[in-house]
C-alpha cells in the first residue's frame, strides 16, 4: 500500500516551507517533496515586508529571520535627468505589524532557517530528489507517483496536495487549469554583485531609473550585496548580454570588476499572470503556481507567504474534522483579488518604469515630475467569501497590538482564533459566553489593544489565525453571532499559554 500523508507539499522553497512550518504544531502527517537534492545556493527573491514577517512570526522563526535581515528605506523612481517621479519611503520604526514595513534579505539565508524550523516537526517527512511524475485526485485521496534522484520510484497517498512548485508548476499541469494573462511579459536581465568593500555611495534606497533607453534598477541588498536589473531593448541578445564582458559595461557607471565579483547574472521574463483556478477537488496551488506578478513592488514572494497563511489553518481545520471541505473555496476568493490588487499596482508601476519612447517618456517626466506620486503601504482587503463578508474592517489585516510587558499579542494568543475585547466589555460577557469560546480553543485578551478597538470604534474583534478580522461586535448578541463561524476542535487542542485564558480559567 502507499504510503498515506494527511497533506502533502510540493515544492521546499519560502513558500513550500512556510506552509511546513504552520502545519507542523497541528500534529498532522505531512510530505514535502523536492524535485532538487539540494537547496538552491543563489540569491533569487529580494524583498519582504511587515505582514510576511508577522507570518514568520507565528511560525516561531522570526528571531533568526531578523537576524539576517536590513530595513529598506524605500524606492524611488527617477527620470533620466534625475527628477524625482514616484516616490515610497519606508518608516525607519516599528508599524502597525509590529514589525518594520519592508526588509531586503538574502533568500538562501532565509531559506535555511525555515528548513531549520521544518525539522522541529517529527511528522513532517521532507523528501529532497523527489520529483512527483503525476498527481491523480481519486475523490477521496490524491495518489502520487513520485521518482527519486536516484531512480526509484514509488506511490503516495495524501488527502489534499498543495502544489507551491512554481511557474512551471507539475501540479497546476495535473490540474489543468490555464492561466490569465494580464498583460506584461517582459525580458530583464538580473546581476547579483558581492562588493569587495562597502560603497555608501550607492545608496540604500531602491532606484528605478526610467531611462528610455534602457530602464534600470538598482537595489541595496544585505551586507556588501547589490542588484541591478537591466530592461533587454531592441537587438539585445538574451544568451550574449548575461556574459560577463556585457554584464561589466552595463554597470560602468556605478561599478568596475575591480570593485566586486558577479554572483549570478540571468535573464528573467517579468510576467503577469493568474491561474484560472486554484483549487480542483483535493489539488490546491499557492506561491507562484498560482500567480506571477512583476518585480517592481517585490511583492512576488510575499503573495505565496500570504497563500499558505491564509490556507495553512482551512486545511487544519478540514483534515481534522473542525470544519467542512468546502472552507477551502474560501481560499481563493479570498486571495485572488488579493493578489491582484499588487499585481495591478505593480504592472502600472513597471508602466512608469519601462517606457521606451522618447517622446512618451517626456510627457511621462513632465507629469509626474512637477508633483511626483507618493505612494503608501495600505494592505487591502481579502476578497468576499463566507468568512470574509461585510464591511470593513471585517476581511483586513489586523493591527498587532502589544502587551503592557512589551510582548506581541500574535506571542500571546499563538496559532488560533482571538478576540480582543475592552475590558469594560470584558465585564459584560457572560460566562456561557467565555465558555463557548474556551470549548473553539479561541484565546479570549482583554489587557491589552484598548487604543486600536477606540480607533475601529468597536468593543471586541475577532480575529482568524491568520490575523485578519473575521468580525467586529459592540453588544453581546454581535460577538455570540461570530461563533458559528469559527472551526470547533474536533479533536482536543492542548492550551497555549495566554496569560489572560489563564486568568479567566482561574
Amino acid at each position: 500500500m502507499p504510503q498515506t500523508y494527511d497533506i502533502a507539499i510540493v515544492g521546499y522553497g519560502p513558500v513550500g516551507a512556510t506552509l511546513a512550518n504552520l502545519l507542523g504544531p497541528s500534529g498532522l502527517s505531512v510530505c514535502l517533496l523536492e524535485r532538487d537534492p539540494e537547496q538552491f545556493a543563489l540569491p533569487r527573491a529580494g524583498h519582504f515586508d511587515d505582514e510576511v514577517m508577522r507570518v514568520w512570526q507565528t511560525a516561531g522563526v522570526c528571531d533568526e529571520i531578523a537576524a539576517t535581515v536590513r530595513v529598506n528605506p524605500g524606492m524611488r523612481f527617477v527620470s533620466a535627468g534625475g527628477a524625482l517621479l514616484v516616490d515610497w519611503p519606508r518608516p525607519a520604526g516599528e508599524g502597525m505589524q509590529a514589525w518594520n514595513t519592508s526588509y531586503r534579505f538574502h533568500q538562501p539565508y532565509i531559506e535555511q532557517v525555515l528548513r531549520r524550523g521544518v525539522e522541529r516537526y517529527g511528522m513532517v517527512d521532507v523528501r529532497l530528489g523527489t520529483e512527483v511524475v503525476s498527481a491523480e485526485d481519486q475523490g477521496d485521496q490524491v495518489r502520487l507517483e513520485v521518482r527519486s534522484s536516484s531512480g526509484g520510484s514509488e506511490s503516495l497517498q495524501a488527502s489534499y496536495v498543495v502544489g507551491c512548485d512554481g511557474g512551471r508548476s507539475m501540479i497546476r499541469r495535473a490540474m489543468g487549469v490555464g492561466s490569465i494573462d494580464l498583460g506584461s511579459h517582459e525580458k530583464w536581465l538580473v546581476v547579483d554583485l558581492e562588493l569587495d568593500a562597502e560603497r555608501e555611495d550607492l545608496g540604500d534606497f531602491t532606484i528605478q531609473y526610467c531611462d528610455p533607453t534602457r530602464p534600470t534598477t538598482y537595489i541595496r541588498m544585505v551586507g556588501n550585496r547589490r542588484r541591478w536589473e537591466f530592461m533587454l531593448m531592441p537587438g539585445d541578445d538574451p544568451a550574449q548580454i548575461a556574459q560577463p564582458e556585457h554584464v561589466w559595461r552595463l554597470l560602468k557607471r556605478w561599478i568596475g570588476p575591480s570593485e566586486a565579483r558577479i554572483e549570478r547574472a540571468v535573464v528573467y521574463t517579468f510576467h503577469a499572470i493568474v491561474a484560472e483556478r486554484w483549487r480542483k477537488g483535493r489539488l490546491l496551488l499557492a506561491g507562484d503556481a498560482a500567480h506571477q506578478t512583476p518585480p517592481f513592488l517585490g511583492q512576488g514572494m510575499c503573495a505565496g507567504i500570504r497563500d499558505v497563511s491564509n490556507l495553512a489553518w482551512k486545511l487544519t481545520s478540514v483534515v481534522r474534522g473542525d470544519a467542512p471541505d468546502s472552507l477551502l473555496d474560501s481560499y481563493e476568493q479570498e486571495r485572488a483579488p488579493h493578489v491582484r490588487h499588487y499585481i495591478d499596482l505593480a504592472i502600472r508601476l513597471g508602466g512608469v518604469l519601462q517606457t521606451t519612447d522618447a517622446t512618451r517618456a517626456e510627457e511621462r517626466d513632465r507629469m509626474l515630475g512637477t508633483a511626483p506620486e507618493r505612494l503608501i503601504s495600505e494592505k487591502p482587503r481579502l476578497g468576499p467569501s463566507a468568512l470574509a463578508a461585510g464591511e470593513r474592517p471585517v476581511g483586513v489585516l489586523s493591527e498587532q497590538v502589544r502587551a503592557a510587558d512589551g510582548r506581541r499579542f500574535d506571542d500571546l494568543v499563538g496559532y488560533r482564533f482571538a478576540v480582543l475585547v475592552s475590558q469594560s466589555f470584558m465585564k459584560e460577557l457572560p460566562v456561557s459566553t467565555i465558555g463557548a469560546f474556551a470549548r473553539s480553543n479561541v484565546a479570549v485578551v482583554q489587557d491589552c489593544g484598548e487604543d486600536y478597538l477606540r480607533r475601529l470604534g468597536v468593543k471586541a474583534v475577532v480575529l482568524r489565525p491568520d490575523r485578519y478580522i473575521l468580525g467586529t461586535a459592540n453588544s453581546i448578541a454581535e460577538i455570540e453571532a461570530l461563533l458559528p463561524q469559527i472551526p470547533c476542535p474536533h479533536i482536543p487542542c492542548p492550551p497555549i499559554p495566554c496569560p489572560s485564558v489563564a486568568e479567566q480559567a482561574a
